[in-house]
């Protein structure tokens, strides 16, 4: 019984995934621009710019490292405003699998387009 719940819940998170990638990328694009990147220049390549540096410094996220139906491992990060969870994917399987169902802090680069984390470290929270 308690399987099938986790299942459940792994495919609702699969499901709010896909379904909210265009609203996690916006809020995380949003929260981690610097007051300096939200003004827009002039040039459209000078915006393009800042929007590509942003996209590749490291940043950090907390959550919960959980499996989906896929097979796949991702991060729980909470939830949206109608209370569907809400998270990214990983893209280094391997060391998310040593915190399956842990709290974790993951360090990467965050691919809006995929909803992806390229993953540089996972470390216990």
């Amino acid at each position: 019984m308690k399987r099938n719940h986790l299942e459940a819940l792994a495919l609702v998170l699969a499901s709010a995934l896909c379904a909210s990638t265009p609203v996690l990328a916006a809020q995380s694009s949003a929260q981690q621009q610097s007051p300096q990147q939200q003004t827009q220049p002039e040039n459209p390549q000078q915006q393009a710019q800042p929007q590509q540096q942003a996209q590749q410094a490291n940043q950090t996220f907390t959550g919960k490292i959980i499996k989906l139906t896929t097979g796949k491992y991702a991060l729980l990060t909470g939830q949206s405003s109608d209370g569907k969870p809400t998270g990214h994917f990983l893209d280094d399987q391997e060391n998310a699998q040593k915190y399956d169902g842990k709290q974790v802090t993951v360090t990467g680069t965050f691919d809006e387009a995929s909803n992806t984390i390229h993953v540089t470290n996972i470390q216990a929270a």
